[in-house]
């Protein structure tokens, strides 16, 4: 029997839990505190409509999948771990490291399974780059550098930092295996003061670099990893086609008579299995539940990420910056 798992909040992300969910046979309830919207959605999923304030005590609940405003994620979580729930908690878990840790240590404390929305752990093309960089395909990785681009979402919290690079944290300190030893952040404010443009700076401690462009007032849409090793680079790019997500190119750059000369290829793309991520990442979940495994995306994953978030935050006082 799959474990019975009630969605709190049933905004975008929120529904599109509440929709994977629902396909995966694991949907039991739906919460917000727009009881209109909660109901509008049980009765399209045919499941439970639950009050917030009576979702933690339900023994009918196992789990709860939290797509909250970041603000609330801590104290929401508490509770629900506390009333015996595991939880995923969507990105990002909170807007301090104290709350993120206050949240994960409570889990901890009561036995319950802890995960974090960092869905693009999940996506075929990124477990396959891993596998090529763990299997020694591009040699020792030098460079990481990703760009997460787009026009919205805006939010009154959180920037565009803190909104659109969690996914992208969570992505290379998967690569590197460590936390960076000097985190330096750069930040544009236009709209408000909150960055619409933000950048990252990270060393770590081999020397490995990277760098992150995360930017809400952007024309077009760019998704995109790149991993440069001594032997090969990879790009992992999420707006292009599934033939072509994965690219490996296997450049050669060397020393002769004192110049430096190279030889560009062009590019060989890997093949990945096709598979939404955020399905993956609830089936992760459910089978957490089952097995009481410590899921891939923990809370003390989070709170590396919110660490690296905080340390690079840029914060404005004018209008613009």
């Amino acid at each position: 029997m799959k474990p019975r798992i009630a969605v709190l909040g049933c905004g975008y992300w929120g529904s599109n839990h509440i929709r994977t969910l629902k396909a995966l046979g694991a949907l039991h309830a739906v919460s917000d505190v727009n009881p209109a919207r909660a109901e509008g959605f049980a009765s399209e999923q045919d499941c439970l409509a639950i009050e917030p304030e009576a979702l933690f005590v339900r023994s009918d609940v196992d789990a709860i999948v939290m797509a909250l405003p970041p603000q609330f994620h801590a104290d929401m979580a508490v509770r629900a771990v506390q009333g015996g729930k595991d939880v995923l908690v969507e990105k990002p878990i909170a807007l301090t490291v104290a709350d993120a840790e206050r949240s994960v240590k409570a889990a901890a404390d009561n036995g319950r399974v802890f995960m974090v929305g960092h869905v693009l752990r999940f996506h075929p093309a990124f477990e396959t780059l891993k596998a090529l960089i763990d299997n020694g395909e591009l040699g020792e990785v030098r460079y990481i550098h990703s760009h997460r681009l787009g026009l919205g979402k805006f939010h009154t919290e959180n920037d565009a930092l803190w909104d659109l690079a969690p996914h992208d944290l969570s992505m290379i300190l998967a690569i590197t295996g460590t936390e960076p030893i000097e985190v330096r952040g750069e930040g544009a404010a236009l709209l408000d003061n909150l960055s619409d443009f933000a950048h990252l700076h990270m060393r770590f401690p081999n020397g490995l670099r990277s760098h992150l462009f995360a930017s809400r007032l952007n024309p077009y849409r760019e998704r995109r990893l790149t991993v440069v090793g001594t032997k090969a680079m990879a790009v992992f790019d999420d707006v292009e086609p599934w033939e072509r997500k994965l690219a490996v190119y296997r450049h050669a750059v060397w020393q002769d008579s004192g110049q430096w000369a190279f030889t560009t290829n062009e590019p060989s793309y890997v093949a990945v299995g096709e598979g939404m991520p955020l399905t993956r990442e609830l089936e992760h979940f459910i089978q957490c539940i089952e097995t009481r495994a410590e899921p891939r995306t923990s809370g003390e994953e989070a709170i590396r990420v919110l660490r690296i978030l905080t340390a690079g935050t840029v914060t404005h006082t004018g209008s613009s910056s």
